[in-house]
């Protein structure tokens, strides 16, 4: 059984997905950040790149948004209905100037600007409505056949019934194309209705607010945290969902009522006095899972690597010795890694490109098994990812969809002394760096001392080892050094001022 727990304090809500007790994802919006996948803009197109078949977007950020060619949606010719319409060029699609409807499919990430596609989507409890699709689809993961047909059929006869509440103000019917989501798994006809009925106001909200919106601004914001892990999270399997700040309490309760009215019941208030996440060791959970090395039970570690370019994953055996052969000691240290590396996906919610060098495996029957109990430990993500077989030199590459930030970006930044790169450079390089500038340095004839400020222990080894070369330096420059400590600087810092 599941459980969703919220901490909602005044700038920032935090959400936690439990999973047979043990925390699987986490969520975390801030007042000052909320993400923005899903929301919808009116965009003006400020550049189009014909090299890169994509144009660049203002929607009113800093950064300007990436919109590529196969993200707009455009007329299929009647001719290509029944094959792959043609590849249409940028320039046919969009020019500078031109007002457009786009909604948000990834955060900016680091450098990066937005991810817009005009293939609008709108979310209701069980179904995704989209304007410019086609057809009925129904999730992957209702796997039961029987019960894909039934929400397949029901859903073509209402899509065919068209009401008169689904049609526009025109009388024209609505048109485009549902998904069937995963929560609408042994859902009724009227839920179903329902559901279309709202997502079809919505759309024609939309598509009034767009009227009257300026270019760069906010059409349709997506629902907050709270809103959007009832609507997206709770299936029949959430045991519970336990909230601890009354407002948010009610305003949940209110829109269960409104929506999933058999869900009420299952929202909680937690009053108690030790703080919720605390209580059930999602405190320690993130701090763990913004540590670079991860522990497993048998002694065995695994190390997490995130660059801009990828993240790389290494599997060790540590401590672990085994009790049998070799080979069998690395097979079970591989597989309790499968699991752990699944979870921290989640947690840390890394996405793009993953490389994992599990530890070598002789026996081609272990790395076959190896992969499939990692895909068997990936099927419970909801993000989709690809595990590629075969990789090169041993090692799993794989792909999971990144559509907002990861856990380490979100919570952290750059370290101000070493910017990222996770190293500085050694008190004794520092030295030497010092000792060749103020050779350069005290070459200027005008120039009757030099005060060298350096971190503590750059000043301490140019006393102490460095002595010899300190002395050596004073003559060749002809002039007094003087050392002066600054607590304030880090150990690649130093000025020479000219006296």
């Amino acid at each position: 059984m599941r459980e969703i727990l919220l901490n909602v304090t005044p700038r920032e809500t935090r959400a936690a997905l439990i999973e047979n007790g043990s925390a699987q994802e986490l969520y975390i919006e801030r007042a000052s950040r909320r993400g923005l996948v899903g929301n919808l803009y009116k965009g003006r197109v400020s550049r189009v790149l014909p090299g890169m078949q994509a144009a660049f977007i203002d929607i009113g950020l800093e950064r300007t948004a990436f919109l590529h060619a196969a993200d707009i949606a455009r007329a299929v010719p009647a001719e290509a209905e029944n094959g792959a319409p043609p590849v249409a060029d940028i320039g046919e699609l969009v020019q500078p100037g031109q007002d457009i409807l786009v909604q948000v499919l990834k955060d900016p990430l680091g450098s990066k600007g937005a991810r817009l596609s005009t293939f609008v989507s709108l979310a209701s409890r069980f179904l995704v409505y989209m304007p410019v699709g086609r057809g009925v689809g129904v999730s992957a993961r209702i796997g039961d056949e029987t019960e894909r047909e039934r929400l397949r059929t029901l859903m073509r006869e209402l899509v065919e019934a068209q009401p008169d509440e689904v049609r526009r103000p025109d009388a024209r019917p609505v048109g485009g194309g549902y998904i069937v989501r995963t929560a609408a798994r042994a859902a009724p006809l009227e839920a179903l209705r329902a559901d279309m009925l709202y997502l079809a106001r919505l759309w024609e909200h939309v598509r009034q607010e767009q009227l009257r919106a300026t270019a760069g601004s906010l059409v349709h914001a997506d629902l907050p945290l709270g809103a959007r892990m009832l609507r997206d999270e709770l299936g029949a399997d959430v045991r519970r969902v336990l909230v601890d700040e009354a407002a948010e309490y009610e305003r949940l309760r209110a829109f269960a009522a409104a929506f999933m009215p058999e869900a009420v019941g299952r929202i909680e208030r937690y009053a108690g006095a030790r703080p919720l996440f605390e209580l059930h060791g999602i405190e320690a959970e993130i701090t763990r899972a913004l540590e670079r090395q991860v522990q497993l039970q048998s002694g065995g570690y695994i190390v997490f690597d995130q660059t801009e370019s990828m993240t790389t994953i290494d599997v060790n055996t540590g401590g672990y010795v085994g009790n049998r052969s070799p080979e069998e000691t690395v097979y079970r240290t591989n597989l309790e890694a499968t699991v752990a590396i699944a979870r921290q996906l989640r947690l840390r919610n890394l996405g793009g490109i993953i490389i994992i060098d599990f530890i070598d495996m002789e026996d081609a029957a272990h790395r076959a098994q190896l992969l499939a109990a990692f895909q068997a430990a990936l099927a419970g993500d909801r993000a989709q990812n690809q595990v590629a077989e075969g990789a090169p030199l041993g090692l799993v590459a794989m792909t999971r969809k990144r559509t907002r930030e990861s856990l380490e970006h979100l919570l952290c930044e750059p370290c101000q002394t070493c910017q990222g790169r996770g190293f500085v450079r050694s008190v004794e390089t520092t030295c030497h760096e010092i000792y060749r500038e103020a050779l350069r340095q005290g070459a200027q004839l005008q120039v009757r001392e030099l005060v060298i400020l350096a971190h503590p222990e750059v000043v301490e080894r140019l006393l102490d080892e460095e002595a010899p070369v300190l002395a050596e330096l004073e003559l060749r420059v002809g002039k007094p050094i003087r050392l002066q400590s600054e607590a304030l600087y880090s150990v690649e810092q130093y000025d020479i001022v000219l006296a």
